[in-house]
């Protein structure tokens, strides 16, 4: 519609010609009174125009306020997620023991000056301070928490510091990409607009992490994003909104995404703000008296160099971390992992009422294999049961504890942790040769899961220990014997340890 001297032209249209008109994205500038669609939008000011936003107002979008007027229709986030029209979200909560920093004699200061005694915070960070050793290690506790085959957004202080952590995720990554992580800022320009891009498409999978400062926190519509760091504090509740809002696409496969947490940026889910309308940022405060003028300063000193420091050899393999898992409710209250799933996949239904009974179902492969087959068809297949392991952050764990965890409230262990418990039951009465066999289908059960275990899988392990079901009966008394031998260990697998 550009006519001549980028003027709206219209053409055969008249200006009643449209009777409804959305306008998406309204708050990008569209209603103010210089933009370049103010003057299409009065031309077909017959029409009712319909503005659409989900960026609250603030003084840089008031004209769009001031234009189609206070809003007829506010749905919130929580809303959104009640209603299943938003991805439901975990918060993994990072501390390590070098958040805060205060300098030591044995740290080496490389450039800048340093207060002796301040205890440097985490807002602090890559602003005034900067100590590699500690992004290095924030990077390795990530990579090693997530699988690193889902997309992720990595939200970082500056653009220098996005540039940092970008080259860092790359050089502790699995992947040979090279653009593995990539950095999309306002200074990478046309190639961050391309990374941005191929990160948003679906049917690609390079690049798989973002790292940014500011840019991506509003109008980035990536379906497929699984988690998202933060990496710097974020002091707007506004911002904080538009950062959560960056994970709650629908996506097929995913139920839920995850907050990587490093900062305390949680403590806004407790704010009533979190659930409460939308903050009018263009409010004026009260009009000061007018002060007098100052006398003219002397020019500003050279600014600061930013303080680096590098850490005295070994002292970052000493850095200690702890990571606690939440669950929180659309309305920013936390609430427990049964009231999560029955969020995303309705109530586990009551097939056993004890622990004792679930361990009697569970250490019998004809009786778990029947109740397996029960939670399926009650809607938690396998499919279900793994994102469920993985929600616990039990992938190396048996479903038994993932069960138990979920109806008993009971700590999960590994799979490795349960062989090792039950070792010297399982082995008290068996020969040397049955004792090589066990140990064998323990190192394929704690390599994979339970389904090792189950009945249909015995010749396969059979076949893969001794080539050939003839020489393993021989070597092992006979089919019943290794049948009785295969099923009856697994008692002592699920066994209550005594206290």
């Amino acid at each position: 519609m550009s006519g001549p001297e980028n003027m709206p032209y219209f053409g055969e249209y008249p200006s009643d010609y449209f009777d409804f008109i959305i306008i998406d994205e309204c708050h990008r500038g569209g209603a103010n009174d210089e933009g370049n669609w103010r003057g299409i939008m009065e031309y077909f000011s017959p029409a009712v125009q319909l503005g659409l936003t989900a960026t609250p107002k603030r003084r840089d979008n008031a004209d769009t306020y001031r234009y189609f007027g206070e809003p007829v229709y506010i749905y919130s986030l929580k809303e959104g997620i009640n209603d299943g029209f938003l991805t439901p979200f975990k918060v993994r909560r990072v501390k390590t023991t070098i958040d805060n920093y205060v300098y030591v004699s044995d740290d080496k200061i490389i450039e800048g000056e340093v207060e002796e005694g301040r205890i440097y915070e985490e807002a602090d960070f890559n602003r005034i301070i900067e100590i590699k050793e500690r992004e290095a290690k924030r990077v390795q506790i990530l990579l090693d928490e997530v699988n690193q085959n889902e997309k992720a957004i990595v939200f970082c202080a500056t653009q220098n510091h996005a540039a940092a952590v970008r080259d860092l995720i790359n050089q502790y990554k699995k992947s040979n990409e090279p653009n593995y992580c990539v950095r999309v800022t306002a200074n990478d320009a046309a190639l961050g607009e391309q990374y941005l891009r191929e990160f948003q498409d679906n049917e690609k999978t390079i690049p798989t992490i973002l790292t940014t400062s500011q840019k991506l926190s509003t109008g980035v519509d990536a379906r497929n994003i699984r988690n998202i760091v933060l990496m710097r504090p974020v002091n707007s509740m506004i911002e904080f909104k538009q950062i959560i809002g960056r994970g709650t696409r629908l996506f097929d496969g995913k139920e839920y995404f995850t907050i990587y947490d490093f900062v305390d940026a949680y403590h806004h889910f407790a704010d009533p703000e979190w659930d409460g309308e939308p903050i009018d940022e263009t409010t004026d405060k009260e009009p000061r008296e007018p002060k007098e003028p100052k006398e003219p300063r002397e020019p500003p000193d050279e600014p600061k160099k930013k303080l680096k420091i590098r850490l005295r050899d070994g002292k970052e393999r000493e850095i200690q971390y702890m990571i606690s898992t939440s669950f929180w409710g659309a309305d920013g209250k936390p609430i427990s992992v049964e009231e999560f799933l029955q969020s995303l996949f309705g109530a586990l239904p009551e097939f056993f009422k004890s622990e004792d009974e679930l361990r009697k179902i569970w250490s019998y492969p004809m009786t778990r294999k029947a109740l397996l087959n029960k939670l399926a068809d009650a809607g938690y297949g396998k499919d279900e049961l793994a994102t469920l392991q993985k929600l616990i952050d039990a992938e190396k764990s048996d479903l038994f504890d993932v069960l138990e965890y979920v109806a008993f409230a009971v700590k999960p262990i590994t799979r490795e942790a349960r062989v090792a418990d039950a070792q010297s039951n399982i082995f008290a009465l068996l020969n040397n040769k049955q004792k090589e066999f066990l140990e064998f289908v323990l190192s394929k059960y704690i390599e994979t899961g339970v389904e090792e275990l189950d009945e249909e899988k015995l010749p396969d392990l059979l076949t893969l220990k001794y080539h050939a079901i003839q020489d393993a009966s021989e070597m092992l008394g006979g089919v019943e014997n290794i049948r009785n031998t295969f099923f009856d260990f697994q008692k002592y697998l699920y066994e209550r340890k005594r206290a």
